[in-house]
């Protein structure tokens, strides 16, 4: 049995091979039960989340990512998310591999973007903001950048300090080098420059407005998880009209508020979702139609992804 910790998982699972398994698990499929959500009291605090998130393909893998969400971690200066992966063999139930949960989570979370916006982009896309400055955006920066031009990056967040602090992490890899990286300090202005608009934070009111966005823009939406929180306006549904799509129709129409207000307020029709990962990967759906059409995808993430990802990262070490 084989123990992958996150320096290893980070190491192994580069952007390129992750997408492409990604690319390969999504055109397969595999076994994917709704995931579990257990409420755990927590005595004198905001009760606790405990997550199972299982997959499994027969005679080959089961996989399961157990996920402890603890809000009052904060004020102890812990981690609010704590996570393991699970990998067994589904021919005689052996266990594995135990991984990093946490940053397989990071690492397949932007890597799904990218595999999106490699539909969904324009294929000359150079400019990139990245709104949210947290443990995610590095990760979808560089995803974005392994599968398009991105030359010109932007950074924006509430705290203009964590801003700079990532652009000066950034700048110092060797990757980055031949990119402008920058803080924005409006984000309007950074939203109406850019090809492709990253966002990962925990925003209960749209950050992005349609109306900023510039004609050819792709949209990719991955921290609003809730069907109360969201991230983009109603008039950015309105302009994506006819390239709205999500990584599963089953996740997003139930738990992504960028999808379900909408839904809920007849901005997006009833069948106004024009498909997900599985329908990109098999050729089911056309993906970008035009150089200028804008293009808008939400991501709430799946266990298939978990699975991919642990896989890559056991065969890889």
């Amino acid at each position: 049995m084989r123990n992958i910790d996150a320096t290893t998982v980070e190491r192994v699972l580069d952007d390129k091979s992750l997408i492409e398994a990604l690319r390969a698990m999504f055109r397969a499929g595999c076994t994917v039960p709704v995931r579990h959500h257990h409420p755990v009291p927590v005595p004198g605090e905001a009760e606790a989340m405990l997550l199972l998130m299982p997959a499994w393909q027969d005679g080959a893998v089961i996989g399961v990512k157990v996920v402890n969400v603890f809000s009052g971690n904060a004020a102890r200066g812990l981690p609010a998310v704590n996570g393991i992966y699970l990998l067994f063999s589904a021919t005689n139930g052996r266990l594995e591999a135990v991984l990093d949960g946490n940053m397989l989570t990071l690492r397949r979370t932007a890597c799904a973007s990218a595999l999106a916006a490699s539909y969904l982009a324009r294929a000359d896309a150079a400019s990139l903001v990245m709104v949210g400055t947290g443990k995610l955006a590095p990760h979808l920066i560089g995803a974005h950048a392994a599968v398009r031009p991105i030359s010109t990056i932007r950074i924006w967040g509430r705290s203009t300090d964590k801003a700079e602090a990532l652009v000066r992490q950034l700048s110092g890899l060797a990757r980055f080098s031949g990119c402008d990286i920058a803080a924005a300090s409006d984000l309007a202005t950074a939203v109406g420059a850019a090809d492709v608009v990253s966002c990962a934070t925990l925003s209960t009111e749209p950050l992005i407005r349609g109306a900023w966005l510039k004609p050819g823009a792709h949209v990719d939406l991955v921290g609003a998880y809730t069907p109360r929180m969201r991230e983009a306006d109603d008039e950015t549904v309105r302009r994506a009209a006819g390239a709205v799509y999500v990584d599963t129709r089953a996740g997003a129409t139930k738990e992504a508020g960028d999808i379900v207000q909408p839904l809920a307020n007849g901005t997006l029709a009833e069948g106004g979702i024009a498909g997900d990962l599985f329908d990109l990967t098999r050729g089911g759906a056309a993906g970008r139609a035009g150089a200028d059409q804008v293009t808008f995808f939400k991501s709430v993430g799946t266990a298939l992804e978990d699975l991919a990802a642990a896989r890559l990262a056991v065969e890889r070490t």
